[in-house]
């Protein structure tokens, strides 16, 4: 039996997108390993939806469901649009986090509207009294979820090594009852960052656009940087608006790596 699929990559966040409606958590984990599948951060697969254009199912590459994914969510709207799932360039997708509306724009780089970030406490959900300045281990931090739960961390430390080396330990303290992603980040200047991401249910990965999204809404709140800005990450750069309204818009390339089929 084969499953047809196509690989795609968001500044290195890589996933794979299965052209039916057949995503498993089993099937997210045998796919996405990179010795014995295709290898990925990440599986999903288009849905039928009654609130939105299109729906999507989507799975991290340990079998765990993810609500959301901005690094994906470009690569599913590229991917929807090339395989004439949907008419326009600009649409709706029904996520776990809501509804999220991705454009594609003229230079192939595609521009989504991730919807308003969330900062209190019990829908993020973290166990503190003020989610946007508390300490986990041993750190100053700032939770934000963007559909998904996630863990700032500002400093002037090298953020590469604080991910691979304090990234687990975080994803997994018990201040974050669903887990955390976890971002640890430099200042360049008020309208550029560099962060470094250990992503909840796949570890270290080159990029993690929900990342970028929630460190520039940290460090907005922070007084730290401006509402636009750069996010520096390993596998490239993406552009972040904090708007006044409280929605987060967020730009950057998707491209298509390769198709093929995978054989159970």
């Amino acid at each position: 039996m084969g499953i047809k699929f196509e690989k795609w990559q968001g500044l290195g966040n890589d996933f794979v997108i299965l052209k039916d409606d057949i995503a498993t958590s089993d099937l997210a984990i045998k796919m996405c390993d990179r010795n014995f599948g295709v290898g990925a951060d990440g599986l999903f697969c288009p849905t039928e939806s009654n609130v939105a254009d299109i729906g999507w199912k989507f799975f991290n590459s340990d079998g765990t469901i993810a609500q959301m994914c901005g690094n994906g969510i470009r690569c599913f709207a590229k991917f929807a649009k090339e395989n004439n799932l949907v008419s326009s360039s600009k649409f709706s997708v029904e996520t776990l986090a809501g509804i999220i509306k991705p454009e594609i724009l003229e230079n192939g780089n595609v521009l989504v509207d991730m919807g308003e970030a969330i900062l209190e406490a019990s829908k993020i959900p973290v166990l503190v009294d003020n989610p946007q300045d508390f300490e986990i281990q041993g750190y100053s931090a700032t939770a934000v979820s963007m559909g998904n739960p996630h863990c700032v961390i500002y400093t002037n430390e090298d953020s590469e090594y604080l991910a691979k080396e304090k990234g687990s330990l975080i994803e997994l303290d018990p201040l974050f009852p669903q887990k955390t992603n976890v971002e640890f980040v430099n200042v360049i200047s008020q309208n550029r960052i560099k962060m470094n991401v250990w992503e909840r249910g796949c570890g270290i990965t080159l990029a993690c656009g929900t990342g970028a999204c929630a460190s520039v809404v940290a460090g907005v709140k922070r007084g730290l940087i401006n509402n636009i800005c750069d996010v520096v990450l390993p596998g490239g750069v993406l552009n972040i608006e904090y708007h006044q309204t409280g929605h987060v818009f967020m730009s950057g390339p998707a491209k298509k790596v390769f198709a093929g089929e995978f054989q159970i």
